[in-house]
């Protein structure tokens, strides 16, 4: 981890290989367009069915690799037990005003319910990031360094019934993502486990570019109209 550098964009989780599933192909696609990217795990995982907080350190160390971002820090702020409080919102604000990213990428903070109902961890996660983003722009705040207001949040793992509002077109970063995935051996590849994790993250992948007319994708949602000031940009191949 690079204590001072400065990053474009910093994509947030709640555990090891979030940000891969939600956000691993554009952060593929912007380090190849020479965008700094970091990553920020929230806790270590520990409660995962496979793999142990070690392995799974190891291996979001290599699928970061994969992906190019050279930023990854790990809080431990306890798998299934996240919250937000006013202790992580300014451990998290510290980061921000250290790293001064323009886009931070965070997990959608409400709840959706049904069959698909959201990760607690999740939900945690992404209310955290909007209030420590908020704390990193107050002067008065107890916080090391200057004030830095975060241009946009993006939010992924979006609840049932809730669209994504864009979709970032992945599909020449689809093999380099899955190649992020399965650094992930512990979840994706456990033989003692049931469920084919890859072939469903391809299958929502390819969802999500169907929406979009492209064949891969990855959507977010956004909770305030996003400036336009070229209107073509919208129609660019």
């Amino acid at each position: 981890m690079n204590d001072e550098k400065q990053y474009d964009l910093i994509s947030i989780g709640a555990h090891p290989d979030d940000v891969e599933v939600g956000t691993g192909g554009v952060l593929i696609g912007l380090g190849r367009s020479g965008y700094r990217t970091g990553i920020v795990y929230l806790t270590a995982g520990e409660m995962g069915t496979g793999g142990t907080p070690e392995i799974r350190a190891e291996e979001a160390l290599n699928a970061a690799r994969v992906m190019g971002s050279d930023l990854i820090h790990t809080y431990d702020w306890g798998d299934t037990r996240l919250f937000d409080s006013y202790e992580k919102r300014i451990e998290l604000a510290t980061l921000i005003r250290r790293h001064k990213p323009s886009i931070i990428l965070a997990p959608y903070p409400h709840v959706g319910h049904g069959k698909r109902q959201s990760h607690p961890d999740h939900v945690a996660a992404g209310q955290i990031v909007i209030n420590a983003a908020n704390y990193a722009t107050l002067k008065k705040m107890p916080i090391p360094g200057e004030p830095h207001s975060v241009k946009r949040i993006f939010h992924y793992f979006l609840p049932p019934g809730l669209s994504p509002n864009f979709i970032v077109d992945i599909t020449e970063q689809f093999e380099l993502w899955l190649e992020a995935l399965k650094c992930h051996r512990s979840q994706f590849l456990n033989p003692e486990k049931s469920r084919d994790y890859i072939w469903t993250l391809e299958s929502m992948a390819r969802s999500f570019g169907q929406q979009a007319g492209c064949k891969y994708g990855q959507g977010f949602y956004h909770v305030e109209p996003i400036r336009i000031v070229d209107l073509f940009d919208l129609v660019k191949e």
